[in-house]
């Protein structure tokens, strides 16, 4: 009888086989097209809840940062725990555990009881990016394809993004949040199911022999702090401009419909941007790509200020590309900064960089649109974008020292 692996701590060995290589991509994506549903489909519910609780703003804020604040803060313990019990149960448990978050939130009768459902669905969350990241990257060692798998990881969490606050969206209207709740926590404890079946069991033992002959020459530390402040710049940069878009529309006339229609524009956009900018990195270079699609990013953020609606509306597709796609170049460059061993770790360190900067920014920019107006706010986040390309400049002579 064949030793049972599953049962065991993980290791971070390649994996040979061509099979094992897809199994990991698919349960990786899976993983992140789930958690991204479940922790987008929460702005769905937020008005919900508002009416049924009698929420106030500040209240709704709370429920927000519950689980923004839960997923941050444990994604480094998630990295650690991930050495004691191993990544495939880690992901797993943290899967079912965000899919138990929305069964308990269903029963909720209160304010206290939607926070603690909702800390308990950022607790599972946390588990997501920094090791579905990994086994990604850790699968496709060696196989010269490690940045394009990762982009379509990253493809799928975007996809989640649409998918599933569309369709929870579509049944809200036939069936009350509780009965949709309901259906949220099934299809993530379904989501644990599939990934259990999904990671390769032949992951701890593939390749063994050839991890000895391996000698890893990760980045230096200072290239990989500029990766990590690029991709907290990135991510703010985009949560900013993502808060402060329907704003601007108004500016310009827009009204509550074709807001929603801007958004979905730039979202197809954003999608598409995730997987062709992994794939341009690959051929045109990492941290070249970087640089060109954050100074796009600026110029565009600074041409839609300026573009009437329907003229901003025809550029929406090109705003969301550039916006959304450096973040899988981004997130491809983790594993050449870190050596095998340490690549939860340090995908943790990258991922708690990217939702704090998404969390701060639009409070600061906030700040600063109450003071100066939503035009210098958003003026402000095109100038903080452009810090983007000395620190690219640092990340490659990073790579370079090697």
């Amino acid at each position: 009888m064949p030793e049972d692996l599953s049962l065991k701590p993980y290791s971070n060995a390649p994996i040979d086989t061509e099979a094992g290589r897809r199994r990991s991509l698919a349960a990786g994506s899976l993983a992140h097209a789930v958690h991204d549903g479940l922790t987008d489909v929460i702005y769905v519910l937020l008005p919900l809840w508002q009416a049924a609780f009698g929420l106030s703003y500040a209240q709704i804020g709370l429920l927000r940062g519950a689980y923004a604040g839960m997923m941050a803060g444990f994604q480094l313990l998630a990295s650690r725990g991930a050495r004691h019990w191993g990544r495939e149960r880690l992901l797993v448990a943290g899967t079912a555990l965000a899919g138990l978050a929305y069964l308990l939130a269903a029963q909720a009768n209160g304010l206290i009881w939607l926070v603690l459902a909702l800390m308990i669905g950022g607790l599972g969350a946390s588990t997501q990016h920094p090791l579905a990241s990994a086994l990604v990257s850790d699968a496709y060692e060696g196989s010269g394809r490690t940045k394009q798998a990762l982009a379509q990881y990253n493809f799928a969490g975007d996809i989640g993004k649409a998918v599933i606050p569309g369709i929870s969206g579509l049944a809200l209207m036939y069936i009350s949040w509780q009965a949709n709740a309901l259906l949220l926590g099934v299809l993530g404890l379904a989501a644990a199911v599939g990934l259990w079946r999904l990671i390769p069991d032949e992951a701890a033992q593939a390749g063994r022999a050839k991890q000895k002959a391996l000698t890893e020459t990760p980045g230096s530390p200072v290239g990989l702090a500029a990766l990590i402040a690029t991709g907290t710049l990135d991510s703010g940069v985009r949560m900013g401009f993502l808060t402060f878009l329907p704003f601007l529309l108004q500016l310009k006339g827009a009204q509550p419909e074709h807001i929603g229609l801007a958004l979905a524009l730039l979202f197809m956009g954003g999608a598409f941007g995730k997987l062709f900018c992994g794939y341009l990195g690959a051929r045109l270079g990492p941290v070249r790509t970087v640089i060109c699609t954050e100074v796009l990013t600026a110029v565009l953020i600074l041409l839609a200020i300026v573009l009437p609606y329907f003229s901003l509306m025809l550029v929406m597709p090109l705003i969301g590309l550039a916006l959304n796609g450096t973040s899988s170049v981004l997130g491809g460059l983790v594993p050449d900064f870190t050596s095998r061993t340490n690549r939860d770790k340090v995908f943790a360190w990258f991922y708690t960089g990217t939702v704090g900067g998404g969390a701060c920014a639009p409070m600061l920019i906030g700040a600063i649109a109450d003071e100066a107006g939503v035009v210098n706010g958003l003026v402000t986040l095109a100038g903080l974008l452009l810090l983007t390309v000395p620190l690219g400049l640092c990340i490659a002579r990073g790579l370079r020292g090697a």
